[in-house]
Formats: structure tokens, sequence, C-alpha cells
């Protein structure tokens, strides 16, 4: 009986641990992150919580599992976590906890950067604006009023995963912390601050001070994981120091103790009102990846693997976008975009055949001539793993390595978990690709409804001061500091008497220059526009210069100041200024400047203080219902009412017929739009070469265009049948143009060549790799299959994706493929003879293939 009950606990006691997870232990050394004694190769993905809704989470962490990562990385938004000082919020697109567990669920290990400082283009870099009104206190320096809060938050954040068992030690994910910025969930790290070492200088020995204490403060907290802080070559020797940027491979720790960590790789770039749309070639950030490791890296952090969107008024700047997509390997919808997401999973698959040679030697560095080496692992003499580099940007290289002949193409590597075979070569992309770069693209099917049957309301916003919500003040006052940032809205109103102010000059016509640290003005005289004025992201401040005329006697001068996302990088960044500062009336003879009138201010709209996003006011007798809708008017509110297109995906909304202005759907605030803001026609290319470092602007598509005009709305934000749609319109658009739109359908592809190593998910190290060959892979969005075969043949096509063309080899396989693929969500065609037959001999013969994925 007694060994019975004795069982019995031992059962019990077992699913009590299956059931929290066991727990797990967290070091490093020099080579890399120790769990449970074990050194490991880690992929990481950063997927930022709030940038996407809690329904989507499982979907895009599954993604990332397939395309090969152990790691899930996300900032922690001081902001939106304690918006009132001492109130949190951890509910909806916020809920912390359950997006850990989220992780946990899935497998992964999480990296949690708790900060506070994020940067992340978001809004304030995360910092909560009320901490900016505590009267002395300075920003990231050694000022104890700010340390008080930052330590404050960190312990809540830290003691919020401590009682939830999240940490690694506890059966949680958490892995890593950063010292103001990380923390890995399920593994166990964290980092404190974010990118300080890029600014420390501004801050002199209160900067190098504060540095030590941040990393002091942080290991005190005992979270049981290892703490890190990104570019920051002076950390301390209790945190890691580990490297943000397009290339890593020559970064080293500040101690030969410490691992070597990248933790921000970018993917691609962020997008801003009036740019360009950037984007990286997966042969180049593969390329990036792939030296990382070669030269003794262990991890790697892909800075977005799914970046998605800044809802509300979460983008940072000046001027981010809403979109927060950043040509990540997971697009802003939530769709895995290719080929990046493909070949990265290949080149993490066969890095991971590389992992006990990696983790337990040093690399044997060999010249195989001009700008081409070869890094050597060995467990033994004759059993090792190599990387075959050719880093030069131009030519092509045949090299020698162990007797045998290689070839390299220029600025990539080649990888042979063998010393033998070549099983991924980072600028050979064999995996599926597609047409175009998003989901509402020309390589998608959609489905369109207009709004246009529907009809709409309006409110005109009125001109300057319209409430009891002013005050007055004897000079021009800086923005952000009177507004709060409650408002990207602030008025700024004054009268002018001609006769008075103008030493009574008959002459009507003045010169009247508008001086603003930005981000955006609209100017009205005597409550008629006469000039909207801007900057960009890069210098928010412009001075507006316009010809008036103005009346005899008083003249009333309206100024509309806009904020378009507060500062969220650069020393000191927490005091730049946003409005207007300077307000000059001129003439041939004289001007004035009234920059110490009297002026009164109205934070805020009307329509905001009324609440028209509002669903309670949707049937408003404030709205105006007409069958003529006013069009391209400055300040006005539109709403009307719309079934969503059928399906459950994501819906996008085309804003393409508007100007600038926010929008709304069902009270959820989905993001500003500026359409109308269009890039500079120069500057992009169809066909950009992967060879040669990367930077932002290399690489350029959209020129000419605005940078953004379809807006992300989650399925969950509708209802099956009427939603309420509102906007707020700045500078005059036509809303009957709106449309909203739902995939339904996208073309796949893939062209692999005879010669191209077998699929990198078939190489054994116990098989003999002759008898492996290629094939073609081809797999739908999880619940589409494929439904056509648009295009196959075998031989010598040429052409790619959307637009293959038959070569003078060519040979019918349509049937072969149609039969191994429709029908199915995936498939795999090997490319040998027996299977496709020999159209050609001799030739050496490839097969392509496009195909059609749908519902």
């Amino acid at each position: 009986m007694e060994s019975k009950k004795l069982l019995l606990v031992i059962i019990l006691s077992m699913l009590l641990v299956f059931e929290k997870g066991a727990s797990t232990t967290v070091t490093y050394d020099h080579k890399a992150l120790v769990i449970d004694g074990k050194r490991r190769i880690l992929q990481s993905g950063s997927i930022h919580y709030p940038r996407t809704t809690p329904e989507i989470w499982p979907e895009i962490i599954r993604k990332a599992k397939e395309g090969g990562l152990d790691v899930i990385e996300s900032y922690v938004f001081w902001n939106y976590h304690e918006p009132v000082k001492g109130e949190y919020y951890f509910e909806g697109r916020f809920d912390l906890v359950r997006f850990v567990k989220t992780v946990q669920e899935a497998g992964l290990y999480v990296h949690l950067r708790i900060g506070p400082y994020a940067c992340a283009e978001w809004n304030y870099g995360g910092f909560p604006m009320w901490l900016h009104f505590i009267p002395g206190i300075k920003f990231r320096t050694t000022n104890e009023l700010f340390k008080n809060e930052m330590k404050l938050f960190l312990a809540k954040i830290v003691d919020l995963m401590k009682d939830e068992n999240l940490f690694a030690t506890q059966g949680g994910p958490i892995i890593l912390a950063q010292v103001v910025s990380f923390i890995f969930v399920m593994m166990d790290v964290f980092v404190v601050e974010n990118e300080y070492g890029n600014v420390e200088w501004a801050y002199g020995v209160s900067g190098e001070l504060y540095v030590k204490w941040a990393a002091e403060t942080a290991v005190n907290l005992n979270t049981t994981v290892p703490w890190v802080m990104c570019a920051q070559e002076d950390a301390p020797d209790s945190v890691i120091n580990t490297c943000n940027g397009f290339y890593c491979d020559r970064f080293t720790p500040n101690s030969l103790s410490k691992p070597k960590m990248w933790t921000e790789n970018y993917v691609g770039w962020f997008l801003a009102f009036g740019y360009p749309v950037p984007f990286r070639p997966v042969e180049d950030l593969a390329f990036a990846v792939a030296r990382f490791f070669e030269t003794g890296g262990t991890f790697q952090n892909y800075y977005m693997y799914f970046g998605g969107t800044n809802f509300g008024r979460t983008a940072g700047g000046p001027l981010v976008a809403t979109s927060y997509d950043y040509d990540a390997p997971i697009d802003e919808y939530g769709f895995i975009s290719q080929p990046k997401w493909g070949h990265l999973r290949d080149l993490h698959k066969a890095i991971k055949h590389c992992e006990e040679y990696l983790v337990n030697a040093d690399p044997i560095h060999l010249s195989l001539g001009l700008k081409l080496e070869a890094h050597v692992y060995y467990k033994s003499s004759n059993d090792c793993a190599a990387f075959l580099a050719n880093y030069g940007n131009s030519s092509d290289a045949n090299v020698t390595f162990n007797g045998k002949s290689y070839f390299l193409h220029a600025w990539s590597v080649s990888i042979l978990p063998d010393c033998k075979n070549v099983i991924f070569n980072t600028a050979k992309v064999v995996s599926q690709k597609t047409t175009g770069s998003t989901a509402f693209t020309h390589n998608t099917v959609t489905i369109e409804n207009s709004l246009e049957s529907d009809p709409w309301g309006w409110y005109q916003e009125k001109v300057g001061i319209a409430n009891n919500h002013s005050f007055a003040s004897p000079r021009l006052l800086e923005q952000i500091n009177t507004t709060k940032d409650t408002s990207d809205f602030l008025w700024y109103t004054t009268s002018i008497n001609v006769e008075e102010n103008i030493k009574k000059r008959k002459a009507k016509e003045l010169q009247l220059m508008v001086g603003s640290l930005g981000h955006a003005a609209l100017v009205f005289v005597n409550k008629k526009p006469v000039g909207f004025g801007y900057g960009n992201h890069d210098d928010a401040s412009f001075v507006l210069s316009k010809k008036i005329h103005l009346k005899q006697g008083n003249n009333t001068v309206d100024i509309l100041s806009m904020m378009v996302g507060l500062q969220n990088y650069g020393p000191w960044f927490d005091i730049s200024g946003a409005g207007v500062f300077s307000v000059i009336f001129s003439d041939l003879k004289n001007s004035k400047n009234f920059s110490s009138t009297e002026w009164i201010y109205q934070v805020g709209l009307e329509g905001e203080y009324l609440g028209l996003d509002k669903v309670s006011l949707a049937n408003s007798s404030l709205w105006i219902q007409g069958s003529s809708v006013p069009v391209h008017q400055s300040l006005i509110w539109y709403k009307t009412s719309f079934s969503p297109p059928e399906g459950r995906g994501p819906i996008s909304l085309n804003l393409s017929s508007m100007g600038k202005g926010q929008a709304w759907v069902n009270g959820q605030h989905i993001g500003r739009y500026w359409s109308s803001y269009r890039s500079p026609s120069t500057g992009c290319s169809d066909n950009c070469d992967y060879r040669g470092a990367y930077d932002s602007w290399k690489c350029l598509k959209k020129c000419g265009q605005p940078a953004q005009v379809l807006y992300h709305v989650p399925r969950s934000w509708l209802k099956p049948e009427k939603n309420l749609l509102v906007l707020h319109e700045e500078l005059g658009g036509d809303p009957s143009k709106i449309s909203f739109s739902t995939r339904s359908g996208q073309t796949i592809c893939a062209h692999v060549s005879e010669l191209d190593p077998p699929p990198v998910d078939t190489w054994k190290t116990d098989k003999d790799q002759t008898s492996q060959e290629p094939s073609l892979q081809l797999n739908c969005e999880q619940g589409w299959t494929i439904t056509a075969v648009n295009f196959a043949s075998f031989g010598t096509p040429t052409g790619d994706c959307g637009a293959f063309i038959e070569g003078s080899c060519h040979w019918d396989v349509l049937s072969i493929v149609h039969q191994g693929c429709v029908g199915k969500s995936g498939c795999s065609i090997p490319i040998t003879m027996a299977k496709l037959g020999d159209p050609c001999p001799g030739v050496q013969k490839s097969l392509a293939v496009e195909a059609f994925c749908s519902v």
C-alpha cells in the first residue's frame, strides 16, 4: 500500500513537472549560450506582440518555428503597459503574459527585451509621456528620478514573469534578458538598455556611470538568466555585449568569456511617409547570416521576422508609416513572404547540420585566394564542417578545398557539413518564390468590395478654436509639452489688425513665413486655407512661405500643427521639440515677428472631443447625411458602414484616394495614412544587385508613389455584417473610391537545376550523398491547396516567377506536375531523367514550375 502511495506521489509530481515545464539552466561561455549544460546554435526572430492581434499570434509563431527559429524576441513597451504612473495595462494586444505563453506552447524560447527604452520606430521610443513631466528628470543618464522609475518598471515586468513561472529556471520559456531592452523566454536571457552605445558619447561621464548602474540593477533583479546589452562596447563583465547591424561577422565581444551574439540583423528597413519602400535581397541576408556563423557566431536574431502594423498612434518617428512590414519573412498581414522565408529556412537547416562542430571547436581559417576563404570546424582530424566564402562583390570563382573544386558565386557562402558536400549556397535560391512582395499585389487574387453602395455621413471640422478647452499664452508654445501627446493636433490662433500692425499701409499683399520644428501644419487666414507645410523623417522641420492678402481691420490667423509620431531615437531625443516656433509677416519694407504675440491654443480637434471615432456616435445627429458627399475638403470627418469581404483572412483597406488623416474600424484605430505624400521619382530599381555591402538606401522600390496606400484591418476587429468605418481627412480626398480587399489565392513557383543540391532536410551524415537528388518543392499557405499548374517545363527554361519562357530544350511535363501537385497543399518533384525524361542528352537541364494556390 505504501509503495502504491509512493508511486502515486511520483506520478503526480511528474505530471506537475510536465504541466509546468521542466526547469532549465541557462548560462554561457566564450562559445555559446549553454542550456542544461549543452551549447546551442540559436536562430531568433523579432515578433512584437502589439503589432498584430492575439488571435494571430499562434499562426505567426507556428510559421516562425517552421521557418527554423528557436527563439522569439520582443520588446516590452513601457508607455502602453504603464500609461499613467502606477496604473498598469496588460490586455488585448498588450497581454504580455499571454504572448509569452503562446510562444511557450509552440515549443520555442523567448527573448524579452524589457527596456525600458525600445526605439523600434515606436512612439517616444517606448517611454511613457508622463515620465517627461516629472520635474528635474533626465532620461537615460545618472538621474535619480529616471533611475527610480526605470527600476520600478524593470522590477514590475520581472516580477510578472516570475509570478507566471515563465523563466527557464521555473520551467518557462524565458532564457535571456536585455538590460533596458531584452529578455529571452523559455531560454532565459534578458537585455537591459538598447543601443545605448550609439549615443553614450552625448551623455559624457554620466553615460558611462549609467551603463554600469543599469547592468548592476538588472543583475540584482535575480532573474537567474543571463542579461545582454546590444551595441554596447563597454558593457560590464556581468552582462553580454552584442552586435546590431546589417553585418556582424567581424564583431568581437568585449571579453573572452562572452559568446558572439547578434541581436538585430535587419532583414530590410522601416517605411516612412514620403520615402520609397526599402527591401533587402535574401541572397545578401543569407550571406550575412552564414558569414556570422562561419566566423564563430552562435546566436542571431532577425529584426524583424514579422514586422506587423503600427496600429493607432504607436508609430514613432517622425513620419514613420503605419505599415511595419520591414520586408520580413512573414509579411505585415501574416502571410509567408517568399523566397525570403524559404531560403532562410534552408539556411537554418544547413547551419543546424553543423551545430556539433560549431559549438565545440574554434574555426581554422584558410585563405583560398583574393577575397576567398574557408573556415573549418574540426571534431577530429578527419571529421569536420566547413564554410567556403567568396566575399568579393563582383567576380565568381572556382576554389580548391580538400582536393576538390568548388564554384563560389560572388558575395556568397557555401556550407559543407561534412567538409565535402555543399548542401547550401547563399546566392543560389532554389526555394519557392512568388511574384510580387506584398499580400495584396498582382501575384494574388483578391476579392474587392466597394463602399460606394453605403451612404456616407460627414462632419465638417471648424477652423480654429471651437470649444471651451482653449487657453492663452503671450508667446508661441512648443507642441509636445503643450499637448502631452494626447492628440496629434494643436491649434495656434491669433488676430492681426492691419492698421495697427502693418503701419496702416494700404497694400494688402504680404509674405507669410511660418517656421516649425515639425511635423506638418495647415495655415488659414480669415478661415481660408493658404498653405500646407511638412517635413520628412530625417528632418521634420520646415518653413512655410506664402503670399497672402489681409483685409483692412481685424484678420484671424489659425495654424493647425500636426504631429506624426514622437521622436524615438538619438541622444536626448526625449527633449526634441515640435510645433510652430516663428510666424513672420513682411512686405518689401517691413517685417513683423508675431512669435511673442498673444496666441490662443486648443489641444486636439473638435471631432476628437466629441468622440466621432466611437461606435456609440455612429447614428448621432452630428453626422450630416446626403446624396452629395463633399470631397477634396480639408478637416472633414467621414463615416460609413460596410460588409466585410468573404473569408477568414485579413483585410486590406485601400486609401489611395485620400490625402492625409487617420482611420478607425468599429472604433479600433488602424493608424495614420498619408496617401498624398509621394516619394522622390528617382532612386529605385526593379533589380537590385545583392552583391556588395547593403544599407537602407541601396534597394528601393515604388519611387514616385505614396509609401503606403493599403492598411491592415485584422479580421478579428470585424463583425459578420455591418461595420463602421470612420476617417478624419486633414487635407482632402474622395472617400467614395475607398475599397476593401481580402486575399483568396496566390501564384507560387520554383526553378531547380539537376546540378543543384538535394533539399537540405534530406541530407544525412551517414548517407552516400551521391545517391541524393535535387527536387522542386512547392507549398501553399495553410488551408489552401494547389488548384492549377500554369507552367511546367523541363529543359532550359528561362525567366522568373510570373514570366517563365520555354527554352530551346523543352519537355512538356505539365501532366506529371499536375498529377503530383494539384489538390495537395504541397508537393515535391524529383529532378531526375527517370521521372521527367531526357529531352536533350548532354545538356544541363532544369525544371521550372508555376502553380496557383487557393482556398
